[in-house]
């Protein structure tokens, strides 16, 4: 990775632990500001950040936090027009809905690319304030749609690493090469029914914002396989700066098994030993990479190390410490479920509308719970999963299997495949208290998301009974330079062995 900083970690720049970039605004800036402060890569969430923003503004930018940011960024009048739209001094009334803002499309309006770019740009400029520790952004390859804004509002804000999984990030380093060097870019986006590379996303970042200095981040494509390690690493055009090589027990969302589906008695995929990467054919392409899924303990960091890896990318430890983006109430019963020993996380087939397994915790007062799921009315107004499609007629619709299922049907869309679905985008939004209210009084309930592997926060919560922080995550982490690595270095679920 370019540009190292003296304080991330071992000789060469390469820092031991990565936080994870959870859900919407779980890896806060607060939470990446702590990591980075601690020596580590601290990393925002880079989902649907310009709701984020527009909802932090409605609710009055308490703290002042986003307006001190907003007041940093280098087109003023971009700012001035987000604030006119969103900002209420002293918050919403209770009950009073937030307001819409644009949803994601191909062709995108100003005000569109205004606000995710703005969005991008506070997070991580408030992550980055006042230290000289490394920050990423986390970003989906399923939401192509906001990633040129997204990564362009980042880079504005000096970010790091870009970080991004749930697809084959083969198009972006070419993108950061080209918003480094101010030049337009053409995003290829996937439309079922059309010809590859036939509709993208476009951004000129002179055009939006006038001529800037900025600087490309480096990459790391989080992956899955050693397979498309391998493939992205052939190709210099392809290929990142580093990988995050995640195993199947890591939170949120995870590649489906290979082959033929297998449930549990659960209703939960089964995953076998070929989605087990193979670690030491990843150390051999000799790109830097971390090992996530299963390995937020000392013990766990020895053994990655250990099999040539730079260090872990760590979720559950961060989302359930103090300085996370989680509402503060489901921390508290997270946590009571861990000190009681009862925190369970399934591995969902059906809630996430992108198809792709979906980590769940089963926490009272969520949408874990299949009664409150079953009384959320279906509708999809924010879209950031939503799909687009060709019409009949030869035009661009967009579809997603979270909204109502006779819409679903006329879009083309399976009504089997649809049911159970979870509005994922609404769900996540009200797990950080962004949660929507509707007009004739609902309000969008949580569904919480973390690894399977809770060792790590099972022995946190020994220690620190009333919680932790990120600081103290980190040092406990990083503690395991007397701990030996586990015999064998088959380390929790991953094939971490050498071959000579």
């Amino acid at each position: 990775m370019s540009s190292p900083s003296a304080s991330t970690g071992p000789p060469g720049g390469h820092p031991r632990a990565i936080q994870g970039g959870m859900g919407v605004a779980v890896s806060s800036w607060r939470l990446a500001s702590a990591v980075a402060r601690a020596g580590q890569l601290g990393v925002v969430s880079g989902t649907a950040l310009d709701l984020v923003l527009a909802r932090r503004l409605q609710d009055g930018d308490v703290d002042g936090s986003c307006r001190r940011a907003m007041a940093a960024f280098p087109v003023p009048e971009v700012a001035d027009r987000v604030l006119e739209r969103y900002f209420t001094a002293g918050g919403r009334a209770a009950g009073r809905p937030y307001l819409p803002q644009p949803r994601l499309a191909l062709r995108q309006t100003r005000a569109m690319q205004e606000l995710i770019v703005l969005g991008s740009f506070v997070e991580v400029w408030l992550a980055r304030e006042r230290h000289t520790g490394r920050v990423g952004i986390n970003l989906l390859e399923k939401v192509q749609m906001a990633t040129p804004a997204a990564v362009y509002g980042a880079m504005v804000a000096g970010v790091d690493v870009v970080l991004m999984g749930a697809g084959v990030p083969r198009e972006i380093p070419r993108m950061l090469d080209r918003l480094a060097a101010q030049e337009p870019v053409r995003l290829p986006v996937h439309v079922t029914g059309a010809a590859v590379g036939e509709h993208g996303v476009d951004l000129d970042p002179v055009g939006l914002l006038g001529p800037l200095t900025v600087r490309r981040p480096d990459l790391l494509a989080i992956v899955s396989a050693d397979v498309l390690a391998a493939y992205l690493a052939r190709d210099e055009a392809i290929r990142p700066d580093g990988l995050v090589v995640e195993g199947p027990s890591a939170g949120g969302h995870n590649a489906p098994p290979r082959g033929r589906p297998v449930l549990d008695d659960l209703g939960q995929p089964v995953f076998g030993p070929r989605d087990a990467a193979d670690v030491a054919k990843v150390a051999a392409l000799g790109l830097p990479f971390w090992l996530a899924g299963s390995f937020g303990t000392p013990e766990a960091l020895q053994a990655a190390q250990a099999a040539g890896a730079c260090g872990v990318q760590v979720g559950s430890l961060f989302a359930l410490s103090s300085d996370s983006g989680l509402a503060p109430s489901l921390r508290e019963s997270l946590l009571a479920e861990l000190r009681a020993g009862t925190l369970e996380v399934r591995t969902d087939p059906r809630a996430s509308p992108t198809g792709f397994p979906f980590k769940v915790a089963q926490l009272a007062g969520t949408l874990s719970d299949e009664r409150l799921s079953a009384d959320r009315p279906r509708l999809c107004d924010l879209g950031y999963l939503r799909t687009p499609y060709v019409r009949p007629g030869g035009g661009v619709g967009y579809h997603c299997p979270s909204e109502p299922l006779l819409t679903h049907a006329r879009k083309g869309g399976s009504v089997a495949e649809a049911a159970g679905r979870a509005c994922l985008c609404n769900a996540l939004a009200a797990n950080v208290g962004l949660g929507q209210t509707r007009p004739d009084g609902y309000v969008e309930q949580p569904l919480v998301t973390l690894g399977t592997d809770l060792e790590g926060p099972l022995r946190l919560v020994r220690t620190y009974p009333g919680g932790w922080s990120a600081a103290e995550a980190v040092r406990w982490l990083l503690a395991g330079d007397a701990v030996p690595a586990p015999e064998g270095q088959r380390a929790l679920g991953m094939n971490t062995h050498r071959t000579t």
